[in-house]
Order: structure tokens, then sequence, then C-alpha cells
């Protein structure tokens, strides 16, 4: 069985990475950068529709 991951970007500072939902806040709820600490709906990070969807389902 493969894991899933989500492929995040900070909309401020530009760091990405990929992490397990598991790992990851509700996507309504808020999620702090590690990088810059930029504090903004864990949505917000996901970089695409398709990651959004997988945080949504295995979240």
């Amino acid at each position: 069985m493969t894991e899933a991951y989500v492929r995040l970007l900070c909309p401020e500072c530009k760091k990405d990475w990929e992490d397990s939902p598991g790992e990851l806040p509700a996507a309504n709820r808020t999620f702090h950068c590690p990088n810059c600490h930029a504090s903004r709906p864990m949505s917000e990070f996901t970089r695409t529709e398709h990651d959004l969807n997988t945080l949504k389902q295995l979240n």
C-alpha cells in the first residue's frame, strides 16, 4: 500500500514540502509555516486542488 502525501507551498515565503495528511490539521484549521511561521488556513498551503482533496479525504 502506498502512503498518501500532500504537497504544500507557503503563500508567503514559498517554502515547498510534502507531508502526510494525518500529520496535518483539517483544511479549515489554522496552520503555521515551519519556515516563516505565517498563519493561514491549512487549505491555503496546499499546492493544487488534488492536494486539497487528498487532505480533506484522508484527514
